[in-house]
């Protein structure tokens, strides 16, 4: 047994300060409720979700295995829409995408906002109208361009001059008029990590407003006849608690859109102001009230709108991580647990950095917990491994587990809906896991899990 395998105290003493763990949970088998799925919570101490027991799940699917409720991401389709009534709500189809989910945005009356033909052409594969789709990309090419005008997107976020260009070209060539929106960097510094902060001049989204090629790209789109700008668009990173960057970005969004009223005497009648909003990952981890979060919004915009003389924008909003992020999981098989004398136990899964990247990539943190079982054995400080050839194979740096775990036992990640099957790879030549939705006490294959077949299909 390890020699912290009881609570947190005096034995870290030996630990620099900035390496020491956060301290063991009072009940190592709660399931809080800001942190897993809506319809979780144990019986006969197995976590469930969606009404289906999780060694089920194992059984019938393998592991490892996403898990998506789909009741709880449904609702927070419903409270988006409804918070927002009045505005636009566009789903970001990076944080996942897959024709299911498709399908329930299509059914709870939401917009989809798309960053690659790929996905434009999953939203089109289950006829999701055109009309509520933006096309988004900091490079998005000649093919994706004529496929989204061919299929009538929405809108096309344009990020670039040559873009301008390209686009003007395509739609007078096909005899098309798309509504376009600039995506412009207003120089707002989000409270996130550097690879999710989007809205400093130094990275390669949009255009700069501080810098004047927005106003630039302003004069660009409505110098062409065959595009009909309708708005600005905006986005600050991900991730965001905290309001505040959204106000600044507003306040200057308003003063550009009296520079234009000012200079081509246009009035724009539409404002995106992006997403990012955050979602809570771990104990004490924020995350804002979607009503409050839309009536700040809906207030902050009439407001700088109403001050600068204009009338106010139609605004839409892009929520991604917010709406499919807290209704996931993954589900892991326990292989080794191996306990390395004075420092941790490292807790070897049958998964990794190929089903979610984000420890790796933006040092992410997450709630894990025993969930085949409960178990009154003190706590073991942790660290949750993949098996990959990496050091940093790493999915939760610091956690606990009771220190009776062992091989065979199934362990469980929260909150991992959104960026985890986005972002999966086959590295080492692992498969792809499957997603499941649980819902109403049954579970169905959305997304199939790859096979070996998948992983040799293509090479010659």
């Amino acid at each position: 047994m390890s020699r912290f395998a009881h609570p947190a105290g005096d034995r870290h003493a030996e630990m620099l300060p900035q390496e020491r763990p956060p301290q063991a949970p009072a009940d190592l088998n709660r399931i809080h409720p800001a942190i897993w799925p809506r319809t979780s919570t144990r019986t006969d101490g197995a976590l469930t979700v969606g009404g289906v027991d999780v060694r089920d799940l194992a059984r019938d699917f393998g592991t490892p295995l996403y898990v998506l409720d789909e009741d709880d991401v449904r609702s927070r389709m419903r409270d988006y829409a409804s918070a927002f009534a009045g505005s636009d709500v566009h789903y970001a189809g990076k944080a996942f995408l897959c024709k299911e989910i498709v399908r329930w945005l299509q059914d709870e009356g939401l917009g989809l906002d798309v960053a690659s033909g790929g996905e434009l052409a999953v939203a089109l594969s289950v006829g999701f109208p055109p009309e509520r789709i933006t096309l988004h990309g900091n490079n998005k090419s000649v093919a994706e361009l004529s496929r989204a005008l061919e299929a009538g997107v929405g809108h096309v976020v344009v990020d670039s001059f040559e873009e301008i260009a390209r686009l003007g070209y395509l739609a007078e060539r096909m005899g098309k008029r798309p509504k376009v929106m600039i995506r412009v960097t207003t120089g707002v510094e989000a409270h996130t990590h550097e690879f999710i902060a989007t809205a400093h001049d130094d990275q390669k989204f949009g255009l700069s407003l501080g810098q004047g090629t927005a106003a630039e790209a302003v004069r660009r789109v409505l110098a062409l006849p065959q595009l009909e700008l309708v708005g600005l668009h905006s986005h600050i990173g991900s991730q965001i608690v905290d309001t505040g960057g959204f106000e600044v970005a507003a306040r200057r969004l308003a003063r550009l859109l009296v520079e234009i009223k000012d200079e081509h005497g246009v009035v724009l009648p539409e404002l995106d102001l992006g997403g990012g909003y955050g979602i809570a990952y771990v104990e004490g981890d924020e995350a804002p009230d979607i009503k409050e979060l839309a009536d700040g919004l809906r207030e902050i915009v009439t407001k700088v709108c109403v001050d600068a003389g204009l009338p106010v924008p139609r605004l839409t909003v892009e929520p991604g991580r917010t709406i499919v992020g807290p209704g996931g999981i993954t589900l892991y098989e326990v292989g080794t647990v191996k306990d390395v004398e004075g420092l941790r136990t490292y807790v070897s899964v049958d998964g990794g950095m190929s089903d979610n990247v984000r420890t790796a990539l933006y040092g992410a943190e997450y709630t894990t917990v025993l969930a085949s079982r409960e178990s009154d054995a003190p706590p073991m400080l942790s660290r949750l491994v993949g098996k990959h050839c990496e050091s940093g194979d790493i999915l939760v740096r610091d956690c606990y587990y009771p220190s009776d775990l062992a091989p065979g036992d199934l362990v469980a990640v929260s909150a991992t809906g959104a960026y985890c099957r986005s972002l999966a790879n086959n590295y080492n030549y692992l498969p792809k896991p499957a997603v499941v939705a649980v819902s109403g006490g049954k579970a169905r294959v959305i997304v199939r899990g790859e096979t070996e077949d998948d992983l040799l299909r293509g090479q010659l």
